[in-house]
């Protein structure tokens, strides 16, 4: 019997947040016949809800990252300086990624296994994360910002100076090495003395505070 399509997302719902409840609790990534047999559904009707293996991950990589997704999607649309929109663009990921991991950083390690060795699909959030941040280098140069520099030039040089911030992995090698103030005296830095050009227009000053 063909599902409603309000059915088959609320069904691939429930089970992407099983699955991610079932790693927690036995400590082990869940097999796609592993989630079939938990999920309560037949074989047949869990096909109708997950194409493939790929579609099922794509679900619960969905559910995980939505949290960064929304983060995202409000820094980009605050009404705030450059700088701050920038900050601000980074450290939500950063809080939602680092709170992931005090709380459980067995739970947090294996999620990010799980994500290395899928990582082609999880490539289509890493492109829209860039694409995001694509747009907020536009607004920075509409600021004068980053002169004498492709968008995509930026972007690069950026994902290099902040990729601890980004990549969830670091915080199991760096733990609480990684801070909201460091990540604001990265931002700034960047603001500073990224510049295509040379002199006084590369020049800057330490603007953004970390609210205590």
């Amino acid at each position: 019997m063909a599902l409603s399509e309000e059915t088959r997302q609320a069904e691939r719902a429930r089970i992407a947040r099983l699955v991610l409840d079932l790693v927690k609790e036995r400590g082990t990534e869940i097999s796609y016949a592993g989630a079939q047999a938990e999920s309560g559904l037949t074989r047949s009707r869990f096909e109708l809800v997950f194409e493939d293996y790929d579609d099922f991950f794509d679900s619960i990589a969905q559910m995980w990252l939505a949290p960064h997704m929304t983060a995202m999607e409000e820094a980009i649309d605050a009404n705030l300086p450059a700088n701050r929109k920038m900050y601000e663009f980074f450290r939500r990921r950063f809080v939602i990624s680092r709170d992931r991991y005090r709380e459980d950083p067995e739970y947090f390690t294996i999620i990010c296994e799980m994500g290395a060795a899928n990582f082609e699909r999880v490539r289509s959030y890493v492109d829209l994360a860039d694409h995001y941040l694509c747009e907020v280098i536009a607004q920075a140069q509409a600021d004068g910002y980053f002169a004498g520099l492709e968008i995509d030039e930026t972007l690069s040089l950026i994902n290099q100076m902040v990729g601890n911030y980004t990549l969830p992995d670091a915080l199991i090698y760096l733990g609480d090495k990684l801070s909201e103030e460091k990540l604001a005296q990265i931002v700034d830095t960047i603001f500073i003395g990224l510049s295509g050009e040379t002199g006084e227009s590369a020049r800057g000053f330490n603007t953004i505070r970390v609210a205590s």
